[in-house]
């Protein structure tokens, strides 16, 4: 297969600012139809595309191998089943599903389909987590033992639009959540309780837009916080391990760039400002403290792609198994649960 020909489902901010771009920054990847219900603007961007109406005649085409999902997260599930019952390979937006029981299917078709089934988590290729990863690698932390992750904004009024309506997967906690927990997840793996406070403080909001949430493993405690309420950011990564510390202000500069035309290859695409480099604080052999900003590591938001088109061409592991992603879905579940009953939840349910 020289070309993988791409169907994108959606062509909102989502497929502009980062699918679209990202694919074409990889060799073999072609798109060939986009379902939209606005042609004008996917014409301005890919002239070549045709563009369907609806999802259902976008899935039937014999020009397209991938289809990658990225309407409203309530349509992930059907959608997704459409697709891989016409035995498409498929990419979903993340959140996966929005139950457990959802993804399980969809693992269960995509396995006796032979397609590819995953997921957008495209936050693990993030400058400041890719660095974070480096650094619990190279052993100067020691043991982690507290891990805090903050995904913060400042967002006083409450926005129309789907992710804030009163909508079953809308809010904080399947956006900026799944992002947090899945980044949780690929560095200490599942945990043994899940503790979680969620709710709207907004005025009138009618989604989720505050979540706290504790995963406990053993003696480890990991904090994954967000609010729409947060003027001033603390730091968004805070590790501390027997012995150093990491502190991490600053969010990667991917999505910004792709948002102001900016692509993989750019110049200084993925870097970090020097000003936002982390600090780590760590004990060497000689028992001297030792105080450094560290470089950040590009970001590659790219190479979830590269990945992607390796798995179908070659057979190679997918960047990201709907497994993981169905793990990020079984930690939501326990936190919803633990924040209605206020009591910690077990994992998994």
């Amino acid at each position: 297969m020289d070309n993988v020909r791409v169907g994108l489902i959606g062509y909102g901010f989502s497929a502009s600012t980062f699918h679209a771009p990202l694919l074409a920054a990889i060799n073999g990847f072609r798109i060939s139809a986009v379902a939209s219900s606005k042609p004008e603007l996917v014409k301005k961007d890919l002239p070549e595309a045709v563009v369907e109406s609806d999802h259902t005649a976008l899935i039937k085409r014999k020009d397209v191998d991938l289809l990658i999902i990225t309407a409203p997260n309530e349509a992930h599930f059907p959608i997704a089943i459409e697709a891989l019952e016409a035995g498409k390979h498929v990419i979903v937006e993340k959140p996966f599903v929005l139950t457990y029981d959802q993804g399980k299917q969809l693992i269960d078709l995509a396995y006796s389909k032979g397609v590819l089934l995953s997921v957008y988590h495209n936050r693990r290729w993030d400058n400041d987590f890719l660095t974070l990863q480096e650094i619990i690698n190279s052993g100067k932390l020691g043991r982690v033992f507290t891990y805090e992750a903050h995904y913060d904004r400042y967002r006083r009024e409450v926005r129309d639009r789907w992710r804030e309506r009163g909508i079953p997967g809308a809010g904080l906690l399947y956006d900026l959540g799944a992002h947090l927990i899945d980044q949780a997840l690929v560095l200490f793996g599942t945990p043994h309780v899940v503790t979680a406070d969620i709710l709207s403080q907004r005025d009138g909001a009618q989604a989720d837009d505050y979540f706290h949430i504790t995963l406990k493993y053993d003696r480890l405690r990991i904090i994954l916080h967000s609010s729409m309420l947060v003027k001033e950011p603390g730091p968004h990564f805070l590790v501390h391990g027997d012995k150093g510390s990491f502190s991490k202000y600053g969010l990667d500069s991917q999505e910004e760039t792709l948002k102001g035309g900016g692509r993989p290859g750019s110049p200084f695409y993925g870097e970090d400002q020097e000003q936002n480099y982390g600090t780590l604080v760590w004990e060497n052999k000689s028992g001297l403290t030792v105080r450094e900003k560290v470089p950040t590591v590009p970001g590659r938001y790219q190479d979830y792609y590269q990945g992607i088109y390796d798995s179908i061409v070659t057979g190679a592991p997918s960047p990201v198994s709907a497994e993981d992603a169905l793990n990020v879905i079984a930690v939501i579940e326990c936190a919803l649960l633990s924040s209605s009953e206020q009591r910690s939840i077990p994992f998994p349910l």
